[in-house]
């Protein structure tokens, strides 16, 4: 049986506000309309707070990883509410608009990148059966709501009228609609795979994950992720070295908390929409099919904190990245998209196509998940002597390039 949130939380509500306001103001149709609206409202605020919990860990983490300690004054000596303290300084800070600025579009963009945001959550399947809306489109839908961020970004550095914010604008779209390229090529694997667009369909087809058919897809999707969200080592969205702080240098106050707040939605969704498409999800080897027989609550919230387990994990290497890698040049990681990653996608979508066309209907999971993995193999090498031969050309190249430069000491004697 299927569980939408939205009937849930609305269910609750019925029985308490829903009650009180019926007795206010009688069965009216807008009642229920009303409710809905609350419990859309309930789960849009879940990633909001969860962004509480995802900034002071990466805050601990990272100091950690540095040799310091974080986040440890406020909130007892683990700095629990350090969170806390930053958004009450966030609301309190003045907020400076520039003189020059476009105040609309300053104000638009900063709501705008957190609606983008929040709305990804509604596909994500977070246990069995519970899902905001499980539409059979999802990945469309993810991919659609996601190019809308590009539009918020440039909103902020037009807006903004400052020449750093409007490079930095420029070039995060130049990233980020480049990076959707290989993105999107890599989601069409799971695609493929499973035969439909459905997030929960994809789901229920991951008896094995999918990373074990397609590991290269699964580690371009994951490095596409990176880019997409602006982390390290392709945080040029914001490269303080060069652009002072990209396209919100002229942000103060919340409405800077604002793309922060974003930014980190946008992490947490990927991680899980990374989880979903090749990890399996809330799926962990039909663990959560033996207890889901126990009960609503046991089998939900066990797929749940497998979900959580999961996302966790990929947050991590998101953060242990970051503290490692530098940043590239803007030449190297538009080089590097256009030239490796996206060539070497569309080289896997025709090998997965052909190779699942070729397997006989009815073989069981492992050796199909076998024969996949195998074909993976044979691209990677491939991919590899390709490499290794450019590399060789371009140091040949690079050599004799040398030799002309160099003038003949002999001859001039």
């Amino acid at each position: 049986m299927s569980f939408n949130i939205l009937e849930f939380i609305s269910s609750i509500f019925e029985l308490t506000a829903g009650d009180y306001l019926a007795s206010v103001w009688g069965a009216a149709p807008w009642v229920s309309v009303v409710l809905d609206m609350i419990g859309i409202a309930m789960v849009a605020t879940i990633p909001l707070l969860m962004v509480f919990v995802v900034g002071w860990t990466e805050r601990k983490v990272l100091a950690r990883m540095q040799d310091r300690i974080g986040p440890n004054r406020v909130g007892g000596k683990y700095g629990l509410l350090q969170m806390v303290a930053d958004v009450g300084k966030m609301i309190t800070k003045e907020m400076i608009v520039p003189a020059s600025a476009d105040k609309l579009t300053f104000f638009i963009a900063p709501g705008l990148a957190v609606v983008t945001s929040a709305l990804l959550f509604a596909v994500l399947p977070f246990a069995p059966g519970v899902i905001g809306v499980d539409l059979n489109v999802g990945i469309f839908y993810v991919l659609s709501i996601s190019s809308i961020s590009v539009v918020a970004i440039l909103l902020a550095g037009w807006g903004s009228n400052n020449k750093y914010a409007l490079l930095g604008a420029f070039r995060s779209v130049a990233q980020l609609v480049s990076y959707e390229v290989p993105m999107i090529l890599s989601l069409l694997v799971p695609i493929i795979l499973t035969r439909s667009l459905s997030t929960v369909d994809m789901v229920e087809a991951q008896a094995i994950p999918f990373f074990f058919y397609v590991p290269l897809s699964g580690l371009i999707f994951f490095i596409s992720s990176l880019a997409e969200t602006g982390r390290s080592p392709f945080d040029l969205l914001e490269a303080e070295s060069e652009i002072v702080s990209g396209f919100h240098t002229e942000y103060t106050g919340m409405v800077f908390g604002l793309f922060m707040a974003a930014e980190y939605m946008a992490i947490m969704f990927m991680c899980g929409l990374f989880v979903t498409t090749y990890w399996s999800g809330y799926r962990f080897f039909g663990l959560e099919e033996l207890i889901l027989g126990n009960g609503f609550a046991i089998g939900r919230g066990l797929g749940l904190l497998i979900l959580i387990v999961k996302s966790s994990m990929v947050f991590f290497v998101f953060m242990w990245i970051r503290a490692t890698l530098p940043r590239f040049r803007i030449d190297q990681m538009l080089n590097f998209n256009w030239k490796f990653m996206v060539p070497l996608t569309i080289a896997l979508i025709f090998v997965v196509a052909i190779v699942d066309k070729l397997i006989p209907v009815g073989l069981n999971e492992i050796s199909r998940a076998s024969i996949h993995f195998a074909s993976n193999i044979v691209v990677g090498i491939i991919t590899l002597e390709i490499l290794r031969r450019n590399g060789r050309r371009q140091r040949l190249a690079a050599e004799a390039q040398r030799q002309v430069n160099v003038p003949d000491v002999a001859a001039a004697d």
